[in-house]
């Protein structure tokens, strides 16, 4: 997939003007498994106020997504594009451990649990990740159900 295309269905999403938990803008399929990129209002919002929403990068990013989510190598030794875990393990915590667990798993303020409701499912069940390209990371939560996976974003993190 082409970024104009991959900019295009993003576009046309349009998560800010939905008053859904997310909206799926994507989907790849990989290894005889589906994977659904879904955009939430606050990834927009977060991606507006850093001036990357619908950039070379973000779009890369978005892109990745292609790569899928491999159980076997779930966590990034660095360098490599594609999602994998966060863990709350790191130490000293990072901006992206910062991003995901403090500002969006752990707050009391109903986002993380209406994502859940739409997936019919648990908080407690959603598996913190990030989506990696080289330039930029996507952060947000993983739903594995039987044949296939949905990685709803949330936030973003630029930084070098």
């Amino acid at each position: 997939m082409q970024l104009a295309e991959v900019r295009a269905r993003i576009a046309a999403a349009a998560p800010a003007s939905n008053d859904a938990a997310f909206v799926v803008a994507l989907s790849h399929e990989r290894n005889g498994r589906t994977i659904h990129l879904a955009l939430t209002a606050r990834l927009e919002r977060a991606c507006r106020r850093a001036r990357v929403w619908l950039s070379r990068s973000f779009l890369s990013a978005c892109k990745n997504v292609a790569h899928g989510f491999d159980p076997h190598t779930a966590m990034s030794p660095g360098g490599r594009d594609g999602i994998f875990l966060l863990t709350r393990d790191h130490r000293p915590a990072n901006e992206m451990m910062r991003k995901v667990f403090d500002r969006f798993l752990d707050r009391d303020d109903g986002q993380a649990e209406s994502i859940a409701k739409a997936l019919n499912t648990e908080v407690s069940t959603l598996l913190p990740v990030r989506l990696v390209s080289h330039h930029m990371r996507l952060l947000g939560v993983l739903h594995r159900r039987d044949a296939d996976d949905i990685l709803v974003l949330v936030d973003q993190d630029a930084s070098e």
